[in-house]
């Protein structure tokens, strides 16, 4: 039998170099359909020759499903990358194997039977225009072999025998990373067992903040400076160790895992939009977590349609200004004390260019006092998870912030510069989104063996085993695909189709590890006292916040469309 990381025999190598083959040759099939629905859409939402918005929403099921099919694509492709770099480090065991072939022939088959984009919406080939004989080229033999012996309940079942053999390991299948991202993945894997997960529930059920002392010690550990360049007291790593420590944060918890994100968007903001000065003052109080920055953007009757901002900023006769409006769904707004704000500094435009990005600051408040600076207001809204900072509505009369503080000193570049932190944010949620999904599958197959029914455990049962195996192959999918997007990113390359397709799948492949964990865990996965009950809340978020799955898959399709 062959195990992770170790040597395998001859007659097996064969046998998994075959399986390699054997999917490869799939690849050119799949983009033969992918270029054909694309051609089929175009011809669709085209006006003269140009891409409609018009169209595009008319034709909304079939944009959003050739996002889909393109994520799918992409996906096989990180999945085959994976394996070959695996196989030429002779690290590529039967584990590896078993999810890679059930990965191939579950996606093969949704591409050529109908996409889950989510429980109640299939994208079927001839919604993107696409007939039965357009989909003969999926009549191939590899992907033919693989749809039918490839995602079978015998590849199933063995993966999930090997899973309980391998239980000590931190990820099911080796991850593909390198030694130093794994051993950053070790580290905050031991923090967030020893210091997260035995509290994470309680904080959950009694909506309670995050401790302080969490946040300390995650900024001695260098999470909040983790990308800031070391010129402004961070540590200037990848975008790709940003990815593993979000990653076993949220699988501790994901408030814990998302702490992070505030100064990663803060911070970028700054980084990409900033004039000097503002690099040199908050870049470092951002890296050591001095101070604690919120994302104040979403306003109560505009979601995710920003160009649309009511809130104004009225410049005043000694260049400071004045903020008023009313914003929602604000993230961590107590406790800091800097908040990337947006607002329209043109009072003539009704669209995104008369918007501008302020760094707006406050006093952090008390449970008794929580919005203690002038000018500002501020009430909690009660959410089913994502509770430990909180979620708040907050007003703003004549809010003053300093001139100076105008994000790169110049009016109506605030969705421009907000723009370009959406590559960074959408990987970082899609690797919360992976940390979320591996928390199901860690409580639901501890649940899974211990719990006994009919005489035996309920991991013995081919269905539940079924679910955990799909649990287990989905995460890597997704978790290859947030690596890709932030190797992109870490390039320097245009990765806003890449990020969005990791942020895409990565939440539905969590909301999915956290549905089926929780009917494993049958009555008792909805009571209250069991934790996948919180997890299952907090899955929840991921395909609303950052872009919802509906706006995000129409971003990619008008990016891949044009």
């Amino acid at each position: 039998m062959a195990h992770d990381g170790q040597d395998i025999s001859l007659t097996q190598r064969v046998l998994l170099d075959d399986l390699l083959t054997l999917t490869r040759a799939t690849l050119a099939p799949v983009d033969g359909i992918l270029d054909l629905a694309k051609s089929r859409l175009k011809s669709m939402v085209s006006d003269g020759g140009r891409i409609s918005g018009a169209l595009v929403e008319e034709h909304q099921t079939a944009a959003h499903g050739l996002a889909w099919l393109a994520t799918y694509v992409q996906s096989l492709h990180e999945m085959q990358k994976w394996a070959d770099a695996l196989e030429t480090q002779r690290k590529f065991g039967e584990t590896e194997a078993l999810i890679h072939q059930i990965a191939f022939g579950e996606y093969l088959w949704q591409i050529y039977g109908g996409i889950q984009m989510n429980q109640g919406e299939v994208l079927r080939p001839q919604d993107m225009g696409l007939s039965q004989d357009d989909m003969r080229g999926m009549m191939d033999s590899a992907v033919m072999t693989l749809t039918q012996s490839g995602n079978t309940q015998a590849a199933r079942v063995r993966l999930v025998e090997l899973m309980q053999e391998q239980s000590a390991n931190i990820t099911v299948g080796a991850s593909g990373l390198d030694e130093e991202l794994e051993m950053i993945r070790e580290q905050f894997r031991r923090y967030a067992v020893e210091k997260v997960e035995p509290y994470a529930h309680d904080w959950h059920l009694k909506d309670e903040l995050i401790p302080m002392e969490v946040i300390e010690e995650l900024a001695e550990m260098g999470v909040f400076g983790l990308t800031i360049p070391e010129e402004y007291g961070g540590f200037g790593l990848s975008k790709a160790s940003m990815c593993v420590v979000s990653e076993e944060l949220s699988r501790g918890y994901i408030g814990v895992g998302s702490l992070g994100t505030r100064s990663e968007i803060a911070a970028e903001l700054i980084i990409a939009g900033g004039t000097e000065e503002q690099k040199q003052k908050w870049l470092p109080q951002l890296a050591s977590a001095e101070t604690l920055p919120t994302a104040v953007f979403t306003e109560p009757n505009t979601g995710s349609d920003l160009g649309s901002l009511r809130t104004r900023a009225v410049k005043d006769e000694n260049g400071d200004y004045k903020i008023t409006g009313n914003k929602t769904w604000i993230t961590h707004a107590t406790r800091t004390q800097v908040m990337t704000l947006l607002a329209r500094t043109d009072p003539n435009t009704t669209d995104y260019k008369g918007l501008s990005m302020f760094l707006a600051e406050k006093a952090p408040g008390t449970d008794e006092n929580p919005f203690p600076t002038e000018g500002m207001t501020g009430g909690e809204i009660e959410v089913l998870g994502y509770r430990g900072m909180k979620e708040y509505e907050l007003g703003f009369d004549d809010f003053h912030v300093k001139g100076d503080n105008l994000l790169g000193g110049e009016e109506g570049k605030g969705f421009k510069q907000l723009m370009e932190t959406f590559e960074s944010a959408r990987i970082q949620t899609a690797a919360r989104a992976v940390g979320v999904a591996q928390s199901a599958l860690d409580i639901s197959m501890q649940y899974a063996q211990d719990r006994k029914q009919f005489g035996k455990a309920l991991i013995n049962f081919p269905r539940v085993a079924n679910k955990l195996a799909m649990m287990a192959v989905e995460i890597m999918v997704a978790r290859q695909l947030t690596y890709f997007s932030a190797f992109e990113k870490d390039e320097g390359r245009r990765c806003d189709v890449e990020a969005g397709m990791a942020k895409l799948l990565g939440a539905r492949v969590a909301w999915a590890a956290a549905d089926n964990g929780l009917q494993i865990h049958g009555g008792n996965g909805f009571a209250l006292e069991y934790k996948i009950s919180r997890v299952l809340c907090d899955a929840r978020i991921l395909n609303i916040f950052e872009g919802a799955a509906e706006i995000q898959a129409q971003v990619i399709a008008r990016r891949i469309l044009s």
